[in-house]
């Protein structure tokens, strides 16, 4: 369902969950009532110039970091005090401290309590190599953006800062735990089964990078499983509900379908809303047919 940004919802409609209102964030979030936001996910435009439908992403870098500012504040009151906020943060070798002023002023109304990096290229050599592992030369794993210049490496990682309101929010880290790489372990920590913790280095790939045959809808997207981990990782209860203040075509919404929970979104362009929408039937068929979980 698309809301129109000509005819603002009343606090009623705000209340209904897994749809994608036509509106800017913050007028979304300025006539939001109550704290009842489990988890924010989101990675909003980076100010590089990306040719986004509607949105004209070249502000000052002053103004941009203003504007983020406000995202920050007035998140903070829509959300419960044992929510998240998981801010995907990207940016440019020219300005590498940007992604960090963006979370100094999140830090203003969130404590920042884990930095997660998102790895999407990754080269392991073969003196990596073990007999668990089986590697047997070099290998590189993922998709990067070749910078032609000899000046700045290329930027195969973003940042993922996850923010709460206090220092004591306790993660269901197991959830998206691994199994540990040497069996021993597992003895050795008294552990009741073969799963540690993640840690916060994250592996994810493009899924339709490298030939993929499914065409580019969104000059910006993130792969579904990092909004997947970043729930699953908050833990999941039976009315947990996750908002996404900059929607774009619905890869936050799909994930919440996967995990079984409830979201809402915002997104100023009808045109991804309804590229959205027709993802988020798609994915709905899928799971009726053949479950993820």
């Amino acid at each position: 369902m698309v809301v129109p940004s000509d005819t603002l919802p009343n606090e009623t409609s705000y209340r209904t969950k897994n749809e994608i209102f036509q509106l800017d964030c913050l007028e979304f979030m300025r006539h939001w009532v109550g704290d009842n936001i489990d988890i924010i996910v989101t990675s909003p435009p980076y100010n590089l110039h990306k040719h986004y439908s509607k949105y004209k992403d070249n502000k000052e870098r002053e103004d941009y970091i203003s504007w983020m500012e406000t995202v920050a504040r007035e998140s903070v009151r829509l959300m419960k005090d044992s929510g998240s906020f998981f801010l995907n943060m990207g940016g440019k070798p020219s300005d590498p401290w940007l992604a960090f002023d963006i979370a100094k002023e999140f830090s203003r109304y969130y404590h920042l309590q884990n930095v997660i990096h998102w790895i999407k290229h990754i080269s392991i050599p073969k003196d990596a190599a073990t007999l668990e592992n089986g590697l047997n030369g070099d290998i590189s794993f993922g998709h990067f953006k070749p910078i032609n210049t000899n000046t700045y490496l290329n930027q195969c990682q973003e940042y993922i800062f996850h923010f709460a309101k206090t220092d004591k929010i306790q993660l269901d880290k197991l959830a998206i735990g691994v199994p540990y790489q040497h069996k021993s372990n597992v003895t050795r920590w008294k552990e009741k089964r073969d799963l540690r913790d993640r840690g916060n280095v994250w592996f994810i790939k493009y899924e339709n990078k490298q030939g993929a045959a499914e065409p580019i809808l969104h000059p910006a997207l993130f792969p579904e499983k990092l909004p997947y981990l970043c729930v699953k990782l908050h833990g999941i209860k039976p009315d947990t509900l996750v908002y996404d203040p900059f929607m774009g075509i619905g890869t936050t919404a799909i994930a919440c379908l996967r995990l079984g929970v409830d979201y809402i979104g915002t997104e100023i362009d009808k045109k991804y809303i309804d590229i959205a929408n027709q993802r988020i039937e798609k994915r709905k068929m899928e799971l009726v047919q053949k479950p993820l979980l």
